[in-house]
């Protein structure tokens, strides 16, 4: 790690959150710093983050979203399990629709295609399409600029258009407060160790959400996550997500990125036409629907919940479970694409 890159950029990033907030930007803290590094990064101006950084951050959203899972919003969320489902299915849907779109714009093999367009983790799809001979640098790269384009998209667009909800968060602060703050986030930490080797989707968010279950319905002690914490979390994430745009990445290939950038744009359109489906069918509020089918960026859409007091734990929970079930079932879908979508079955047996 070299440290004084690393204290330059996240110098940068916090200057950019500070003059963010003083804009009205909206998670000021996070598109500051995106938005900085980004552009820095894309003109070829090293940028380095804090190794674990992005985990530690995503470790607090949980814990504090979790912590306010009481008996009665677990039963309300356990009632919309049906809507979650149909909603990863739709999810799959038109991302089959992207994958055939971009392959055409991108003039990409029908394998990184798909991959390439699958709402799962990018790590996993860019491995996976590797191993059925797929390019992992455009599936990174299209991961990548979709993940951008959501949140750099979503949160202005929500802020300037939505409709906001009227729950409260707890960001109480005080000496007791950080004590168990810090007993908590330690709780969250190895909860979220003790789930990475099994395949629910994003351990370093989900296990703290189950941590600060735990500790809200046992009443072991109280807890709260302050304001300041949750600016630390979003300016490790703004800069993370800045210091994927890299120059040489987008010059390689320039093709496959502007092909990304059109593919986030019609999956925005996508989950904004059927969240006017799944909100007139559950009565939720659109924007809390628009958020819970946002493709990815499950961390930066229960931020965005948070900001305009919406219900950020059915938000969660909506991206959860549509994780899980596209990891779960990538690979059948992907037999069923390759077969009556591109036409053939050939290459590796899954």
């Amino acid at each position: 790690m070299d440290l004084p890159i690393v204290l330059r950029t996240y110098a940068l990033a916090v200057v950019a959150g500070f003059a963010a907030s003083r804009t009205g930007m909206p998670l000021p803290w996070m598109l500051g710093p995106f938005f900085c590094i980004s552009v820095l990064s894309v003109t070829g101006v090293s940028a380095r983050v804090i190794p674990m950084g992005r985990e530690l951050a995503q470790v607090a959203i949980g814990l504090a979203i979790g912590i306010r899972f009481t008996l009665p919003m677990l039963l309300a969320t356990a009632s919309l399990v049906p809507a979650m489902i149909l909603s990863a299915l739709y999810i799959m849907a038109f991302t089959l629709v992207a994958a055939y779109l971009f392959k055409i714009l991108a003039k990409v093999d029908s394998v990184t295609a798909f991959f390439a367009t699958a709402a799962g983790g990018v790590a996993d799809m860019a491995h996976v399409s590797e191993r059925f001979g797929g390019e992992p640098s455009s599936v990174a790269i299209v991961h990548a600029m979709r993940v951008s384009c959501v949140v750099a998209i979503v949160p202005l667009a929500v802020t300037l258009f939505g409709q906001p909800g009227d729950a409260v968060f707890n960001t109480a602060t005080g000496a007791g407060t950080y004590w168990t703050l810090a007993a908590g986030m330690i709780f969250a930490w190895f909860v979220a160790l003790a789930l990475k080797p099994t395949p629910l989707p994003n351990p370093w968010l989900v296990g703290p959400i189950f941590a600060g279950l735990l500790i809200g319905l046992t009443g072991v002690f109280e807890i709260s996550v302050p304001a300041p914490v949750i600016i630390l979390a979003q300016i490790m994430l703004g800069t993370w997500l800045g210091a994927l745009f890299k120059r040489e990445m987008i010059a390689k290939l320039p093709r496959v990125s502007a092909a990304a950038v059109v593919i986030a744009l019609f999956m925005l359109m996508c989950a904004a036409v059927g969240s006017l489906v799944l909100s007139a069918a559950t009565q939720l509020p659109y924007t809390t629907s628009f958020l819970s089918l946002a493709p990815a960026a499950i961390t930066e859409m229960v931020l965005t919940a948070k900001l305009m007091h919406l219900d950020a734990e059915i938000v969660s929970a909506f991206h959860v479970v549509r994780i899980a079930i596209i990891s779960s079932t990538v690979l059948l879908v992907f037999r069923f694409y390759r077969r009556f979508i591109i036409g053939g079955d050939n290459g590796p047996r899954i």
